[in-house]
């Protein structure tokens, strides 16, 4: 089946990049939200977004067209009519995207694919109660979705290999990094590694090893350059030289483990969000924070094209 008419539910920051992308890949797009000021806001991403999908070449469209196949409105049965796909990015709480797909499911025929943008919960969780669990599954993005490639698709116990292989097809589509886990856990893998880093991050802020700004410099011009290349086991690989990655870790694998054993675990008290909010607006005070956004997605997609053009890209 070619997937040509998308609903995206809830129009929020997530909502709207993603309905960004659908569009500038000359789908038609509705976006569901209860929000008076959706439209607006979609409408206002969508033309912020477009040089952008312009540069990394995906918009396969003009911004007239784009804006023209996209309705937004807070009634989900017209939201969902003659849908083929929907990508689901409501408030990431069990009881309201059981809530929403319960919704879905009352508008939408059996083989329509839910897939939810949830960074946290768990697909076998959300199929709880469903009456088609076999079509639901997570399609998490990481944001903003119109510019980072990678979407995780994680089935759910439930899921049908259909579902997923349908799904992929979708997403590599778009020009998205697809990455399946083996398994469910709690927020899927990416989350999950960038969890990992920010504990630390905050145990270093918390001990007073070092400054919030140091810590984001110490991680954005050493090994972030790194990663927005290749990840931490390829890094490593080339890190062990001729060897590779298992003389590394025959060598240097118990200073890795001594590092293990003296990480923090820091609790997110008074103190500590004092100390990193506090952190934060000191280095802030130092930049252009009007513009940080817009610089941001700028080098987010010069680093796309770069990965792209030297083979470390889809």
């Amino acid at each position: 089946m070619e997937i040509q008419r998308v609903t995206v539910i809830g129009g929020g920051l997530i909502g709207a990049s993603w309905a960004a992308l659908f569009l500038a890949h000359g789908l038609s797009v509705t976006v569901q939200d209860i929000d008076k000021a959706a439209e607006a806001r979609v409408l206002a991403q969508l033309a912020a977004a477009w040089p952008d999908l312009q540069a990394l070449g995906l918009a396969r469209t003009t911004l007239e067209a784009a804006q023209a196949a996209l309705r937004v409105t807070p009634d989900m049965q017209a939201a969902l009519q003659g849908v083929q796909f929907v990508q689901e990015c409501g408030p990431d709480r069990l009881p309201v995207k059981r809530e929403i797909i319960a919704g879905i499911e009352a508008h939408v025929t059996a083989n329509v694919i839910i897939a939810s943008s949830s960074s946290a919960l768990m697909a076998s969780e959300m199929q709880q109660g469903a009456a088609h669990p076999g079509r639901i599954l997570v399609g998490h993005p990481f944001n903003p979705p119109h510019l980072v490639p990678l979407v995780e698709l994680v089935p759910g116990r439930h899921t049908e290999a259909e579902t997923v292989t349908t799904a992929r097809a979708f997403y590599e589509g778009l020009g998205r990094e697809i990455v399946v886990p083996l398994r469910e856990s709690r927020g899927h893998v990416a989350n999950r590694l960038t969890a990992a880093l920010y504990r630390e991050a905050v145990h270093l802020v918390a001990e007073g090893i070092a400054t919030v700004e140091d810590v984001d410099r110490a991680v954005s011009a050493g090994p972030g350059l790194r990663w927005a290349l290749m990840g931490p086991h390829l890094t490593y690989h080339m890190g062990g030289g001729e060897g590779g990655l298992r003389h590394y870790l025959e060598h240097l694998g118990p200073a890795q483990e001594r590092r293990w054993a003296d990480l923090g675990t820091p609790r997110l008290d008074a103190a500590t969000v004092d100390a990193l909010v506090s952190g934060l607006d000191a280095a802030l005070a130092r930049m252009d924070e009007t513009t940080l956004a817009r610089r941001r997605d700028a080098a987010l997609v010069a680093l796309v094209l770069a990965r792209r053009d030297q083979g470390f890209g889809a």
